[in-house]
């Protein structure tokens, strides 16, 4: 594809400010898409259940159109492919902390729980693909963030109890 493709058009740039709680990445393709073309997630953790409703501030208009997509680790399906049993948080217990495995509404019983809260938005301005590409990307960043969190929750004995110097 490299050989047919447009000088420019396979080129990424991201930009990322991780500032925890909150963090915001920011990916374009400025030599060829231009403006056309803009990935931004932006991510708050909180704890709590998932209970703050509006946790980025959207105005009226834009909570209009949010699509909001509830990501459970241990049940939702993911690409076969992909799945590894040491990355199960339906399987995976802790060492260190106890923790896990998750199961049945553990988003309800588990303690301590956090939320990550993201929002994506995307546009990909090209006549024909606008609307395809547009839903490939959000189910793209929905297996991506599955896929990331199992990770975090089944590594957890690799980081708990971390310092920042470690």
């Amino acid at each position: 594809i490299r050989k047919i493709a447009p000088k420019g058009s396979l080129e990424i740039h991201e930009e990322a400010w991780n500032c925890y709680p909150y963090c915001r990445t920011v990916l374009t393709n400025p030599d060829y898409m231009k403006d056309n073309f803009s990935l931004i997630v932006e991510t708050w953790h909180k704890a709590g259940r998932g209970e703050i409703e509006n946790v980025h501030e959207l105005s009226k208009d834009q909570l209009k159109q949010r699509e909001v997509i509830y990501i459970d680790i241990a049940s939702d399906p993911i690409d076969p492919a992909s799945y590894k049993e040491d990355e199960d948080p339906a399987l995976f217990t802790s060492t260190k902390t106890g923790r896990g495995p998750l199961s049945g509404d553990w988003r309800a019983t588990v303690d301590p729980v956090m939320t990550c809260y993201k929002l994506v938005s995307f546009e990909f301005k090209w006549f024909g693909l606008q609307t395809y590409m547009e839903r490939k990307g959000i189910e793209f960043n929905r297996n991506l963030f599955t896929m990331f969190h199992r990770q975090l929750f089944c590594w957890l004995d690799q980081w708990h109890g971390l310092t920042m110097v470690d």
